[in-house]
């Protein structure tokens, strides 16, 4: 399976999974659960929730013990991006080329349905308790690992630090702070995450979270880049909103060519690093590619 035929099934089973677990557009209070419907089902990659699926069977697991988790993964990451739409925030009115959700809703309802999806996404993490194929002590593993990320040490503390840099002159380890948790954080925590489900052995963990902290940071510069190079067509959201903010980026500080150069150099240590996993390694390398030459 090639890596557009293999994104797209996951793709499609994540998706079918969220609109069986979130509530009905049409359940009580219902203005609340069409905003989250808006959101989640607004497109998108699923790259996080692939994430989980991939490292899950990459040592040994099954595509039912990594869903849940998955699908929370996607929740917790589109309530990033509802909060990060907002006028307080990075003040975009589009997201996956539709209105932001507070375009539509209004930013009160906003607030609230990311709120709803961080939320949601905890009680998906706890039904894992109830698989047979995932043991309740890497249930409990799992959570405590995704509420760090979500946090302070992770991307909350990457959003904050973003903020904080606006119209700032930044260094290069704080520009990798706030790659590393904003983006890289949720990245990171989505591969040990299925990893953990399954039992993944010290030595698998070690190197998958190692890929991960390097694939979450090529991912942002890349979307550094295309913030200066995409079109709104292709992102789904407004381009040269970094510029337009003075915000801390790896083009601002080292221009566009230098960080090309730096995605290419990260994707490239974390495929060396998945290579002893042989063939089953093949879906995460096929996927670092994909990242470094996404155009959207």
């Amino acid at each position: 399976m090639n890596i557009t035929d293999y994104l797209s099934t996951r793709r499609k089973l994540v998706e079918q999974a969220l609109d069986e677990f979130l509530p009905g557009a049409d359940e009580y209070p219902n203005k609340i659960h069409k905003a989250m419907r808006h959101s989640i089902f607004a497109g998108g990659k699923r790259l996080r929730p692939i994430l989980v699926i991939a490292s899950c069977e990459i040592v040994g697991g099954t595509i039912k013990q990594a869903i849940p988790t998955a699908c929370a993964v996607e929740c917790i990451h589109t309530y990033s991006l509802i909060h990060d739409d907002l006028p307080c925030m990075d003040d975009d009115d589009l997201r996956r080329g539709i209105p932001a959700c507070h375009k539509v809703f209004g930013e009160g309802i906003a607030v609230l349905a990311g709120d709803a999806l961080l939320t949601f996404a905890f009680q998906l993490l706890a039904n894992n308790c109830k698989l047979s194929e995932v043991s309740e002590h890497n249930a409990l593993k799992v959570i405590a690992e995704i509420s760090k990320a979500c946090g302070t040490y992770g991307l909350i503390g990457g959003q904050v630090m973003d903020l904080e840099s606006e119209n700032q002159t930044t260094d290069l380890n704080t520009l990798k702070y706030i790659h590393q948790h904003k983006t890289g954080a949720l990245i990171t925590t989505s591969i040990r995450s299925g990893a953990i489900l399954a039992s993944a052995s010290t030595q698998e963990l070690d190197i998958l979270t190692e890929f991960g902290n390097l694939l979450g940071l090529a991912f942002q510069i890349t979307d550094d880049i295309l913030d200066v190079e995409g079109a709104l067509e292709k992102l789904g959201k407004t381009p040269g909103k970094d510029k337009q903010k003075n915000k801390a980026t790896f083009p601002a500080l080292y221009g566009l060519h230098e960080s090309k150069i730096m995605a290419e150099k990260c994707i490239n240590e974390a495929i060396g690093l998945v290579r002893p996993l042989g063939e089953k390694g093949q879906i995460l390398i096929n996927i670092a590619n994909y990242i470094l030459k996404r155009n959207m």
